[in-house]
């Protein structure tokens, strides 16, 4: 089965439906790149009249984890994912339409291959960025991934 942005979404519903319910979706995703966008609505609102940092965060996150749960698929191991670490900045408020992007698949390539070929779990961290629709970044997210090859 391929990943795709639908089936993404899907996926939100069932298993993450905080992340559905507060309107964060998938728009695009291939080897290289994934997307993802929220609308600065009422129920994802912080009392300042912004986003809620922690819905900017599941929306970077989907960018990464999408991405790494994509190319463990292509893989064809059973490779298990975790996030170990975090951290953010916020430079902008979040209001309107925000996207976040997340650039890194190669830098997944190569840590899949080197947990494949050494049998030892590794790490990757990957950047998200959010802009608003004026294209100015109001937050940076990244996620060290840990990946390991299941026996």
């Amino acid at each position: 089965m391929n990943i795709t942005p639908s089936k993404l979404n899907k996926y939100l519903l069932f298993k993450l439906p905080a992340a559905y319910f507060t309107g964060v979706r998938t728009k695009h995703i291939d080897d290289t790149t994934c997307v993802v966008f929220v609308k600065h609505r009422w129920i994802n609102q912080n009392p300042f009249n912004s986003m809620f940092w922690a819905v900017q965060g599941m929306a970077a996150e989907l960018t990464t984890g999408a991405l790494v749960m994509k190319k463990i698929r292509e893989s064809g191991k059973k490779i298990s994912m975790l996030v170990a670490n975090n951290n953010a900045s916020f430079t902008k408020k979040a209001t309107g339409r925000i996207t976040f992007k997340c650039e890194e698949g190669h830098k997944i390539d190569e840590a899949i291959a080197k947990a494949i070929e050494t049998g030892e779990g590794q790490t990757v961290w990957l950047n998200s960025n959010g802009v608003n629709n004026d294209g100015v970044e109001v937050s940076s997210f990244n996620f060290e991934w840990t990946l390991k090859v299941k026996s």
